[in-house]
């Protein structure tokens, strides 16, 4: 089963989120990985255990105050680096970490492919994050406001973290269509709430 970990604060974010996603190796997964955000936006990911994710990092700057990180169950396309969350979109400026399934994931990915959108593993989640680029494109609008107009037209059942390198200080969480968690670094420092109590960390 998949797990989500995301850190928004004034805190070092990488040793959070993999602090947290060892607490979720229980639920069982075969890749793990996590996208930081300190200017640039950075995707490291690795098939195998968090321990594996941890030993790739050692020679990265994880430097970062904002990051998100995942640990995957393969559904669509088998367990290897490339399929692996989180996942760019085509033009690196977003990322996404993905619980679920999405249905019509097929019809989305030939009309994004249409638009120019490349492609480089075999997930239903790229064709997420590809959907929320090409809406915030075409309609020139918010990261959150994108989100919102890609959560209409796709079908399945999901919970999702999107980063952006053009909102640094915002994490857009959806769990389905129907509760929304928003942020901002004004308020110092957040967890999705699940996570906070059992990593024991306080707010301030």
């Amino acid at each position: 089963m998949c797990g989500i970990v995301a850190y928004l604060g004034y805190r070092e974010a990488c040793p959070i989120i993999l602090k947290g996603l060892h607490r979720l190796e229980y639920r069982g997964y075969d890749s793990a990985g996590v996208a930081l955000l300190n200017g640039d936006l950075s995707v490291y990911k690795k098939k195998g255990k968090v321990a594996d994710l941890e030993a790739f990092l050692t020679d990265k700057d994880t430097h970062a105050t904002v990051g998100m990180g995942h640990t995957r169950w393969a559904t669509h396309g088998e367990p290897n680096d490339v399929n692996a969350h989180p996942h760019y979109s085509t033009s690196e400026r977003i990322a996404i970490i993905h619980n679920g399934i999405i249905e019509n994931y097929a019809a989305l990915k030939k009309h994004l492919e249409q638009q120019g959108h490349v492609f480089h593993s075999d997930t239903d989640t790229e064709v997420f994050v590809n959907l929320i680029e090409d809406i915030q494109t075409n309609n020139t609008c918010s990261l959150e406001e994108a989100v919102r107009l890609a959560l209409h037209e796709v079908v399945g059942a999901y919970a999702i973290v999107v980063l952006s390198k053009d909102a640094p200080t915002s994490l857009s969480p959806p769990v389905k269509a129907h509760r929304w968690l928003s942020a901002s670094a004004k308020a110092n420092s957040l967890w999705l709430p699940m996570l906070r109590q059992s990593l024991n960390i306080p707010m301030k």
